[in-house]
């Protein structure tokens, strides 16, 4: 096999957030499942698929030792690597497309792709909540994926996330963590019902919240997250007889005794203990909080905070599941109230 037609067979997404070690092994895994690549061919040499994709020696140096590892590749001494078996079967090629790559999104990326590994080669992307390149990279994407998994959350645009999301055939499509409106035909989802776990985790809380007269949800003008959430809030409040209130900024917003705080932002948490901290007040005796989403550190600070959280080992896993079952469930994750001293 001549370098130049490796090359041809060869294609680094430079905009993708998947190494790109690992577009390169998945580009010969590919090349190899489709015949171009044929057993005991000869692979360019480190140096020359570095020079050639513009990527450092290292990384060229780990997608070969990684199909070394699976076994598609054997190397010898001075003559370099080449093509061990083709008797690869990968016929599972994913588009995953993430908002953000937060803690908790981290959680979701990592048991997605292990309980897919070995098994789907995975290119993920990152639109950092703008629609402009969410639909970008949406309309530029290849067509020969099998599935399309998409986390729809926009700061704004979103309202039309429908029509670019219609694009991609409905039995490949699987949205991720939120559904919306307008998306037609039988397609798979894994998502949170914001409205319904935000009114479901307060009324376990209710007595606790009892303590206390007022509830205030900290809920930025300019954020990605669900009106949903404002409207499980607000029919809670409503329903229980609390005086609610929704906080646009913290940093500007008084502390006083008999207030309960939930915050979305892990930003916005850390504002308001500095100015918890500022006051005599005991926090879980003279003013409550309430935190999404379960870290680790939450167990530690402020003798531990109570939790709402989405279980986001299920929501990667269960994504993973429907692609390898082929299905188009639409499914509901499970989401956890974690009581500590803070409330």
């Amino acid at each position: 096999m001549k370098k130049d037609d490796f090359f041809k067979y060869i294609h680094i997404d430079y905009l993708s957030a998947t190494p790109k070690y690992i577009q390169l092994a998945n580009a010969v895994i590919k090349a190899i499942h489709d015949g171009k690549v044929e057993k005991n061919d000869i692979l360019p040499s480190i140096n020359e698929v570095s020079f050639e994709f513009e990527i450092s020696r290292d990384t060229t140096e780990k997608g070969y030792k990684y199909l070394k590892q699976l076994g598609i590749l054997g190397s010898v001494p001075g003559k370099g690597y080449f093509i061990r078996t083709t008797e690869v079967n990968q016929p599972l090629k994913i588009f995953l497309l993430f908002n953000k790559l937060s803690a908790h999104k981290k959680i979701v990326y990592d048991t997605f792709v292990k309980t897919l590994e070995g098994i789907a080669s995975v290119d993920f992307y990152i639109y950092h909540n703008d629609f402009t390149l969410f639909k970008r990279l949406i309309q530029n994407s290849k067509n020969d994926y099998t599935h399309y998994v998409i986390v729809p959350h926009f700061l704004e645009g979103g309202e039309h996330a429908n029509e670019i999301i219609n694009q991609i055939p409905a039995d490949k499509l699987l949205i991720l963590d939120k559904k919306i409106s307008g998306i037609n035909g039988p397609y798979a989802a894994v998502y949170e019902n914001f409205e319904k776990d935000l009114y479901n985790a307060l009324e376990q809380l209710k007595e606790k919240l009892s303590h206390y007269h007022t509830l205030k949800i900290i809920f930025p003008e300019y954020t990605y997250h669900p009106e949903e959430i404002l409207q499980g809030f607000k029919r809670f409040c409503r329903e229980y007889a609390f005086t609610g209130k929704v906080v646009h900024n913290i940093a500007n917003e008084p502390v006083k005794e008999g207030e309960v705080f939930i915050n979305l932002m892990e930003e916005d948490l850390v504002i308001l203990i500095e100015k918890l901290l500022a006051t005599k007040m005991k926090v879980g005796k003279h003013v409550g909080v309430i935190s999404y989403n379960e870290t680790p550190l939450k167990k530690i600070i402020l003798n531990g905070i109570t939790t709402i959280s989405t279980d986001f080992e299920f929501m990667g896993k269960k994504a993973a599941e429907l692609i390898l079952n082929n299905s188009t469930e639409q499914c509901e994750v499970p989401f956890y109230v974690t009581e500590r001293a803070s409330l």
